[in-house]
């Protein structure tokens, strides 16, 4: 993990937040090829879950009402048991920690008794501050989509089961964070709240699990590091009736990737009741029946996602290799920040100026960098330790043959193509 956090601030894929002033704990900031890596991700599951003719996309606003998250159990139960070290005041979550030893340093029976500690973060809302006026930063994105189930059903005109995703910021203030980007303070969240006729949340739910662990797989995760592992009853949470985490093999150890959870009607019975509003569906395919949905819901963080996608990535070939070594990281192409990098052979007018413009025309359909100093073995080890899945070579044969070398990251096997061959070129390798 260290030369992975080294590799990301070096790279600009992340940051400590606010480095200068020491750091927010917790907190991290997504530089340039993390940002965009971030984006390639959630732009994925937003096709994989939404270009469908059953799941409708939203957006809902991070402050809600108060009383959404005491309908939804977070006031009363949003906790997490926590301790204190007497000796060197480190705080720790009870349920976190093995044995009596503190991880700190190392007392024995050093622990005060466990207390509950609400995650959510409270904040005030108006110019006064008063207990009327304290809402909260949303934990989690789901009871947006369930408080707007019946506005997008309606203006929607959709039939169960249908599904609403959503994308978005959730703030938990964790007790014990840490191991990078895997618990923040501060995350992202790719929620999709399936309903469905009760009765058949079984079989959705067994079709969205096994829909969710190929995805992953799709996007290059390792089968052998990902695992499908159904909760415990002593450990659902307490809107479940059944669960499973898609979890993954970090160099911390194992984690939580996605969870899949089958929520009964839990939710919307619960704001149905708080809020004096009807939530039930008319089925008017079955003699104008009402009910309440059940809901099967996929949740996975986008961090998490991300983090471990660049652990799967990072490699070093031939390692002590003064001459040969280098570090890859073997994005899957459809999600590296840089698609390609136009590399002119020398800094040299003649080859400059055509190569400018063939990178400012490719540039348009693809995220392209071009990179002209030091030499062109040094060039591509730096594309290699970003993810680049292809490097443009412009010399001077180019200028008289009209082709272009072309290297391919994971295999650095190398061919000569056609200027005019390279839109197709690319094209067949991003949509493979």
């Amino acid at each position: 993990m260290g030369d992975l956090v080294s590799l990301s601030k070096r790279r600009g894929f992340i940051f400590q937040s606010s480095e200068i002033y020491g750091g927010a704990p917790a907190c991290w900031d997504y530089g340039p090829l993390g940002a965009q890596l971030k984006r390639n991700i959630a732009e994925n599951w937003w096709k994989a879950m939404t270009y469908r003719e059953d799941i409708e996309g939203l957006d809902t606003s991070v402050l809600m009402h108060p009383t959404v998250w005491k309908a939804s159990g977070h006031v009363e139960g949003f906790n997490d048991p926590m301790v204190d070290c007497r000796k060197c005041k480190g705080r720790f979550r009870a349920d976190h920690l093995q044995g009596e030893n503190c991880p700190s340093c190392g007392a024995v029976n050093s622990f005060t008794e466990a207390r509950d500690f609400n995650l959510m973060f409270k904040t005030q809302m108006g110019p006064i501050p008063s207990e009327e006026a304290t809402v909260y930063l949303r934990p989690e994105t789901a009871q947006g989509i369930f408080v707007d189930f019946a506005l997008v059903q309606g203006c929607m005109r959709k039939k169960i089961p249908f599904g609403v995703a959503q994308i978005g910021k959730a703030f938990r203030n964790e007790i014990s964070p840490g191991n990078f980007i895997f618990r923040m303070r501060e995350f992202e969240q790719m929620e999709m709240q399936y309903f469905v006729k009760p009765g058949t949340e079984v079989e959705a739910m067994e079709q969205w699990q096994e829909r969710r662990y190929q995805w992953h797989l799709a996007n290059g995760l390792s089968k052998g590091k990902l695992d499908q592992r159904p909760h415990g009853k002593d450990e659902l949470a307490h809107y479940a009736r059944t669960a499973v985490d898609i979890e993954y093999k970090f160099p911390h150890g194992t984690g939580e990737l996605e969870g899949i959870h089958s929520r009964s009607d839990f939710d919307l019975a619960r704001h149905q009741k708080y809020s004096g509003k009807k939530l039930e569906f008319v089925d008017q395919a079955d003699g104008n029946k009402r009910y309440l949905p059940f809901v099967v819901e996929t949740s996975v963080g986008l961090d998490r996602c991300l983090l471990a996608l660049l652990c799967d990535a990072y490699r070093t070939e031939n390692k002590g290799d003064r001459e040969r070594e280098r570090v890859v990281l073997g994005l899957m192409p459809h999600l590296s920040p840089v698609k390609l990098a136009v590399l002119p052979l020398m800094r040299k007018v003649d080859i400059e100026e055509p190569c400018r413009k063939f990178f400012e025309d490719i540039g348009k359909h693809y995220r392209a960098e071009y990179d002209s100093a030091g030499s062109i073995g040094k060039r591509y080890r730096r594309q290699d330790e970003i993810g680049t899945p292809f490097c443009f070579t412009y010399d001077f044969d180019t200028l008289e043959d009209g082709a272009v070398t072309v290297r391919e990251r994971d295999t650095m096997a190398q061919e000569r193509i056609p200027l005019e061959q390279v839109a197709n070129y690319l094209r067949d390798r991003f949509l493979r």
